[in-house]
């Protein structure tokens, strides 16, 4: 006989009230919860009617270390922790029957309403009510006492949150509810939350409302379980786990930590965050910390809320009797911005009697007509602080204001600041301290003569602690550019530009004898190229062949133009600027003379999807330029460099992209006798199960650049995929030109579904007068099931089950 199956709309008076069965789940909003840095993604200003999103703190998760931004005078950038934006205006209104009180779905191969106003349905039970689905063989409903009766499999989940942080699965073998249909009790019970963390109990009690749900005799662990062996890589078993829906709390009542089905850790109660928080106070993920100059440590942080927008992190490190050290974090979240600032005291044994810290700080706003003010603050004791306790390896540190506003056609940028440089070679007396930059630019279409024009307008001023001549120089510049260019496509396919620029300083310089009190100067530049690019397709390759020519003029420089070069000492000469009409990349020094850019290019494409390229090039002059030159011990200018003299070293550069990930760019510069002195090699290769990046550098000593010694140094990083679960991660540089390594890291990581371990070694090679060498080791572990984690990279491991 086929089955008969009966289905319809149930109101909400008798039996249609058994679909609050829904109500069973604690809140079905449960999302993933603390995370070992304290936070996840969050929305602000939120209007309930908006489309449902998870709603929490308006602060971002913290970045990894790697993170931080540089400067283009190499200082490092403090973080400053990213908002959400504001959601958008589409709204979803939900229907009426979706509503409070709405009416329910029910589908059963048999219904039956007796006259003792009972309500039975059997045999494959389907009831919808507001995004919930229960199923179950057997269903009774009393409308009379308002009691319900569910007899198993019991099986509710909400399918439109299937595979998201929010996903909650209840599965019990028979249930029996009171009245209000939200409380009662259910047994057999098995909760599973966001696929992750599962607890089976023998009793589930739900109370107040539903609001409170309580297992008795339950056991909870997110490791998968077989059948076959019953026994997870940890669990934890307790008298009772109750859930506050309303406080968003577990709180454990005698928990005991197993791993292997062997006691380790015991506790008389026991709260954590349920996976739908994204912040709470409480302890995070400890980190233990062993290293040659401080000893065994362990790292404890307690992270505390300050309302949704604002946080405090507390971090005591204890090692070994040799250092006692309190760091800190504070985050703040505005309607316009964010800060961040990190912080630590310390005293150890590595300096006796010494209080050691340091304060990174960074906050970026938004102000009115677009414009962004950036605030950095950056303090420390010395370098070795930074290193010894693993905070950056930074050797300058700046602090100042930022403001910036960057459009299409336009952009003003402003900074002011203080430097303070580590090195050891660096006294702060000799080296700019106060520092202040500002800059407008603009460009647009000239209605009459066609082409690309641009003007800017630039101040820059620096000031030096040191009161001598010479070497406790003062500098302030007034600088004004207008370039105008335009390019059109001749005849022949050539392609033709022509360029004309005029750059206008004004000086003022103190305390350098060697230079005029006040400079003033202005460069007109001409500039014409040609451009034949040309390509051939045939067999599905295709060939790009451009050659290129530019001629630059520029009227020589005379001695009473110098003035010192402050911005522009270490000069790259690459495939990017080899068509550039100047090569300094600052204001105080500009190529001048007549000289001759030539270059060609080709590019091969394959359809199998690797590509290769190849540019060369080279400068011809009809005089040396005196910018490239240095003045030696004589006194008279010495033309050295790859680009010092008539003609420029060769500039040969060769890059490969493969279909498998694999990337490989070289340049290099040699001159005639094919003498190197410039080799740059990159390598990079990412695919699944393996990433690695390297690269060697060569440079031939120069004095103009003050470099005394030739570079010759290899640095590496790289992880793979060992096996399932297991990423292995290597960093390293090596100074060829020393013999010496200068850091050497290796790291391991096993990942399964339940557990992640993080293991690392690291030698610090680097001596100096206050740093020495050190070598560190650092242990973590997380259990999965207790806050959202990011996504390691590489496979998971995971248990596998005989059918």
């Amino acid at each position: 006989m086929a089955r008969r199956r009966q289905g319809g709309k149930i109101g909400k008076g008798g039996a249609a009230r058994t679909a609050l069965l829904a109500a069973l789940l604690p809140g079905m909003a449960l999302g993933q919860s603390l995370t070992p840095d304290g936070q996840t993604l969050p929305l602000y200003d939120r209007d309930e009617n908006f489309l449902q999103t998870p709603a929490g703190p308006a602060l971002a998760p913290t970045a990894g270390a790697g993170d931080n931004a540089r400067f283009a005078d190499g200082t490092e950038a403090s973080h400053t922790p990213s908002v959400a934006s504001r959601p958008g205006s589409v709204r979803i209104s939900g229907g009426g029957e979706d509503g409070e009180g709405g009416p329910a779905t029910l589908l059963a191969d048999q219904v039956t309403l007796g006259v003792d106003k009972r309500l039975i349905a059997s045999g494959g039970v389907v009831i919808w009510y507001r995004g919930s689905r229960l199923i179950a063989s057997r269903v009774i409903y009393d409308n009379g006492t308002g009691a319900a009766t569910i007899e198993g499999p019991i099986h509710l989940t909400q399918p439109a949150r299937a595979g998201t942080p929010e996903e909650t699965i209840l599965i019990a073998d028979s249930a029996q509810l009171d009245p209000n249909l939200q409380d009662g009790i259910l047994k057999g019970a098995r909760l599973v939350l966001a696929r992750e963390m599962q607890m089976a109990a023998r009793e589930m009690r739900r109370t107040e409302n539903g609001a409170v749900t309580r297992l008795d005799n339950v056991v909870a662990s997110s490791c998968q379980i077989c059948a076959e062996n019953p026994v997870p890589l940890w669990e934890i078993r307790a008298r009772s786990i109750t859930h506050d829906a309303r406080t968003r709390q577990l709180r454990f009542d005698r928990p005991q930590l197993r791993a292997f089905g062997l006691p380790v850790a015991a506790l008389p109660w026991l709260t954590a965050p349920d996976p739908s928080v994204d912040r709470m106070t409480g302890f995070l993920r400890p980190q233990l910390r062993t290293t040659s100059g401080l000893g065994f440590g362990i790292k404890l942080p307690y992270f505390v809320t300050l309302g949704d927008h604002a946080d405090v992190t507390l971090t005591p490190y204890v090692a070994a009797s040799r250092t006692r050290t309190l760091e800190l974090r504070y985050r703040q979240a505005f309607a316009n911005g964010a800060m961040e600032w990190n912080g630590a005291v310390s005293r150890d044994d590595i300096e006796e009697g010494e209080t050691r810290g340091y304060l990174f700080g960074g906050a970026r706003f938004e102000l009115p007509r677009g414009y962004m003010l950036g605030v950095q603050i950056q303090m420390a004791s010395n370098r070795a602080y930074l290193l010894d306790y693993d905070i950056s390896d930074a050797d300058r540190l700046w602090s100042g204001l930022t403001l910036d506003k960057v459009r299409r056609d336009r952009m003003v940028m402003a900074r002011v600041g203080n430097y303070e440089s580590l090195r050891d070679d660096e006294p702060d007396e000799f080296t700019p301290s106060v520092v202040a930059d500002a800059l407008w630019k603009r460009r647009w279409t000239p209605a009459r003569i066609g082409g690309i024009a641009s003007l800017e307008w630039s101040l820059h001023a620096h000031r030096r602690s040191s009161s001598l001549d010479v070497v406790g120089r003062d500098m302030a510049r007034g600088s004004v550019s207008l370039d105008w260019q335009r390019t059109e496509i001749l005849p022949g396919g050539f392609v033709g530009t022509v360029e004309g620029q005029v750059d206008a300083d004004i000086y003022r310089i103190n305390q350098d004898s060697d230079y005029d009190d006040w400079v003033a100067r202005a460069d007109p530049t001409l500039a014409a190229e040609l451009r034949w690019p040309l390509a051939r397709h045939s067999g599905g390759v295709t060939h790009i062949i451009e050659p290129v020519a530019q001629l630059v003029w520029s009227p020589e420089r005379t001695r009473e133009d110098d003035v010192p070069n402050e911005d522009s000492r270490l000069i790259e000469f690459d495939e990017g600027n080899l068509f550039s009409l100047n090569r300094f990349p600052g204001w105080d020094a500009r190529e001048s003379g007549f000289r001759a850019n030539l270059g060609v290019s080709w590019t091969r494409i394959d359809p199998a999807g690797w590509s290769i390229g190849l540019t060369a090039g080279r400068v011809f002059r009809t005089e040396p330029d005196p910018a490239f030159a240095y003045i030696d011990n004589s006194g008279d200018p010495a033309f050295t460099g790859p680009q010092g003299k008539k003609r420029s070293d060769w500039l040969v550069s060769a890059t490969y992209q493969g279909a498998n990930g694999l990337a490989v760019a070289n340049r290099a510069l040699f001159d005639d006798s094919l003498s190197i002195s410039r080799n740059e090699l990159r390598l990079g290769w990412f695919k699944p199960g393996l990433q690695v990046s390297a690269g060697y550098l060569w440079l031939d000593s120069d004095l103009r650049e003050d470099r005394l010694d030739d570079v010759s140094e290899l640095t590496m990083a790289g992880g793979w995929q060992i096996r399932d679960g297991w990423w292995a991660t290597t960093e390293t540089r090596y100074d060829f030109s020393a013999d010496r390594a200068q850091k050497a890291q290796l790291g391991l990581e096993y990942r399964n579904e339940c557990i992640t371990v993080e293991m690392s070694l690291e030698r610090r090679f680097t001596s100096s007068g206050e740093v020495r060498p050190d070598t560190s080791f650092d242990l973590g572990v997380r259990l999965g099931g207790f806050g959202q984690q990011k996504a390691g990279p590489g496979t998971v491991a995971r248990r596998a089950c005989l059918r």
